[in-house]
């Protein structure tokens, strides 16, 4: 067991077991999430989200050739705002 504590902006720092455990490195971001009995879980969002879209969108990023999350960001970007 783990404790961590918020500060008075809503910050915790998260103790490095669960670090290791999730695989965080600095910058990923996580994602919390509540079940429907309540528990609240939380995963490594960066990592599972790499995870998702490489399972549904295999062989799709290499042929539009997306590599980065700066890659997606421009690709939305284009999408919504039109092409300069």
């Amino acid at each position: 067991m783990n404790l961590a504590k918020v500060s008075a902006n809503g910050q915790i720092t998260v103790p490095v077991e669960i670090r290791r455990l999730l695989g965080l490195k600095s910058g990923d971001k996580i994602l919390f999430f509540q079940k429907q009995d309540g528990e609240v879980v939380v995963s490594n969002a960066s990592a599972q989200a790499i995870r998702r879209a490489q399972a549904a969108f295999a062989g799709a990023a290499d042929t539009m050739g997306i590599s980065s999350e700066e890659d997606v960001q421009a690709l939305v970007d284009e999408i919504r705002y039109g092409k300069d």
